[in-house]
């Protein structure tokens, strides 16, 4: 998709998605304080890092357990309106202000944090070659229930495969399991 597309779709996202917003920011607020969007170093195209915008989930103040750690469903950081926000991904809404600044798109692989580049391989860096995005091929075939390995495969293969109707198509997956709640959260 090209940058054009990602900047209507993320205006029209926002747009439409700004009583969600709204509404998620003063849960949030309500809940126990503090900001409501909560910031975090990703790596995106040719390995730039960036901050990229999510709505917060956890008590305020958290700190991270670890560099990649996954945060399972009973982590007591995690507020109640948090889990709601993790389980039907609202919380990754900031995610179209960063499609709007130029440093994700609407599809592509998911950012990661700079401690898991570190690691990659010459071939896993090919994630690099495009934009992040808001979501992407692995999220469509798995999310956080495939291993991190297969997860960064499928990046690459739609790197080599991407096209506007793979694109679309992810688009529109992304949308079926958004509304029907299907592979959304970790177990």
């Amino acid at each position: 998709m090209n940058r054009t597309c990602d900047v209507i779709g993320a205006g029209i996202a926002m747009v439409l998605t700004a009583p969600l917003m709204l509404v998620s920011v003063i849960l949030i607020h309500l809940e126990g304080g503090g900001k409501a969007i909560y910031r975090q170093s990703r790596v995106g195209l040719g390995g730039t890092e960036f901050q990229m915008l999510k709505l917060r989930t956890m008590v305020h103040g958290s700190d991270p357990v670890g560099v990649g750690t996954i945060v399972g469903r009973d982590d007591p950081r995690v507020t109640r309106i948090g889990r709601f926000l993790r389980r039907t991904s609202l919380d990754e809404l900031p995610n179209l202000i960063n499609v709007l600044r130029g440093e994700m798109a609407l599809v592509g692989p998911r950012p990661t944090i700079p401690a898991q580049v570190a690691g990659y391989t010459d071939r896993q860096k090919r994630r690099h070659e495009v934009r992040p995005g808001i979501t992407g091929w692995a999220q469509v075939q798995g999310r956080a229930g495939i291993p991190w390995e297969e997860r960064i495969e499928l990046d690459i293969e739609y790197v080599e495969r991407r096209s506007l109707l793979l694109d679309l198509r992810i688009l529109w997956k992304t949308i079926w399991l958004t509304v029907t709640g299907h592979g959304l959260a970790p177990d």
